[in-house]
């Protein structure tokens, strides 16, 4: 059963070409390991909230876009074996001077797929 994970983020607005280029590698690490495909979207119509919103979750600040991003896995194994060795391929070491988004305010989870239609 295909299986994803998911992830919302705030990156600033100056930050979206060098966002887009980590993007770009992360992308290509992650099919090398086995995910189908990696979809990456950049927020422009993600409103505020009363009790809870994606720009709530993710801390968003006034200079910031939020980020809804998705990997597409043909199985939970699959991913566990992909995303292990993504994490260890020196192409995807955070250098945390140079990241463009607060990683801390990061949300990510893994999700099994229940329907496609």
């Amino acid at each position: 059963m295909a299986y994803v994970d998911g992830f919302v983020l705030a990156v600033p607005q100056a930050n979206r070409e060098a966002y887009r280029q980590l993007a770009e590698t992360a992308a290509t690490v992650f099919k090398e390991h086995g995910a189908q495909k990696v979809v990456e979207c950049w927020g422009d119509d993600v409103p505020e909230g009363k009790v809870t919103s994606f720009p709530m979750a993710v801390q968003r600040k006034d200079d910031e876009a939020v980020v809804f991003s998705w990997i597409y896995w043909p199985s939970r194994a699959t991913r566990d074996e992909g995303m292990k060795a993504a994490m260890e391929d020196p192409r995807l070491k955070p250098d945390f001077d140079t990241m463009p988004f607060d990683g801390k305010r990061m949300i990510f989870g893994g999700f099994e797929v229940m329907l496609e239609a």
